[in-house]
């Protein structure tokens, strides 16, 4: 027996990455099991929340075209469609970007009462900024992570250049310290390309940080809670004939996503425990995808997802399935445990 009867799907966000978390929403609307949950989808961008469709159970998809796409009550997270009001259980977030990842949403959630199946506000608040998440999981002891320096709009940029010139080794990975899908993110190779690269990165966020670049394989692995434990799905080995995982390389197919990862069983018991110590550390919650490099000298941390893609080609989808789970079953699992 289900904990819910209405389940909103809540996507779009404020950020660069909207149009790719209306491709995650759409997914995990259309992969939530119907014979159990009223599915309605919901668009939010810029304070604006709307209904796109529903989907009650055992029925078909009903979609509202734009202009006529119902409100949604903010107040009591609740919407007056077909004759009918409609309070939701519960909130399943696929906003990448803010207000989604970043703590705003859950923050609002969580005052008004709503089960969700992200993180909660302050383990996202943590999570979303690159350069606190870093420094919380540097004080853990669990994982090492790249040497780095921070930097902020309004800052002496040429004098912060000269320390990280000589403080970092080459190449660096200059990114906003908010912000996701790559959006802002250079490889810079020379001393010279990091005040352009600084610049660049501050188009998507006033703060940046700059990251010594660790030659390795790229892994990533995801955790969720499965009710009793924290569970980690199989790793993946990404690799790219691009200079990093960047957005073309994640969304326009210039990279091969191997699940499970080749790498050796101790190595993947390694991901797997590291994941599942960061997931408990940080306090997250639903499912959380953590990037790292393996270099010759061990495990890197890079980045936690705590919103991470769910396209039908996405990484987590593929670690569900290499799992030996449906779709439609994991994300029951995260409804009723989150």
């Amino acid at each position: 027996m289900s904990k819910y009867k209405s389940v909103a799907v809540i996507y779009g966000s404020d950020s660069s990455e909207w149009e790719v978390s209306c491709r995650s929403g759409e997914f995990v609307a259309s992969a939530i099991d119907d014979s159990i949950y009223d599915i309605y989808e919901i668009f939010a961008r810029f304070g604006e929340w709307r209904l796109v469709a529903l989907r009650k159970r055992n029925a078909m998809r009903v979609t509202f075209p734009e202009g006529s796409r119902p409100m949604i009550d903010k107040n009591d997270f609740s919407v007056n469609v077909l004759g009918e009001k409609v309070k939701f259980d519960f909130a399943y977030v696929v906003q990448h970007g803010a207000p989604g990842e970043n703590g705003q949403l859950q923050g609002y959630l969580e005052m008004i009462g709503i089960p969700f199946s992200s993180c909660g506000s302050f383990a996202s608040v943590i999570a979303f900024d690159k350069y606190a998440c870093k420094s919380f999981v540097r004080d853990s002891g669990i994982v090492k992570t790249a040497p780095d320096a921070y930097v902020k709009r309004g800052d002496d940029i040429p004098a912060f250049c000269g320390k990280v010139a000589a403080r970092l080794k080459m190449p660096v990975f200059v990114k906003p310290t908010q912000g996701g899908s790559s959006f802002g993110v250079t490889r810079v190779s020379t001393a010279e390309g990091l005040p352009e690269a600084i610049q660049y990165a501050f188009t998507e966020d006033p703060m940046v940080l700059v990251e010594q670049g660790i030659s390795g394989r790229e892994l990533t692995c995801a955790a969720y809670w499965d009710g009793s434990s924290v569970r980690a799905l199989p790793p993946i080995e990404i690799v790219t004939d691009n200079e990093y995982f960047d957005y073309d390389a994640k969304y326009n197919g210039n990279s091969a996503e191997i699940c499970p990862a080749p790498i050796s069983e101790a190595e993947t018991q390694e991901l797997q425990h590291t994941t599942c110590a960061l997931y408990s550390y940080l306090g997250c919650k639903g499912v959380v995808r953590m990037d790292y490099i393996l270099a010759e000298d061990g495990l890197y941390f890079l980045e936690v997802n705590t919103i991470p893609g769910m396209t039908s080609a996405s990484l987590v989808p593929k670690m569900v399935r290499e799992s030996g789970q449906t779709i439609t079953e994991f994300l029951s699992t995260i409804i009723e445990n989150s």
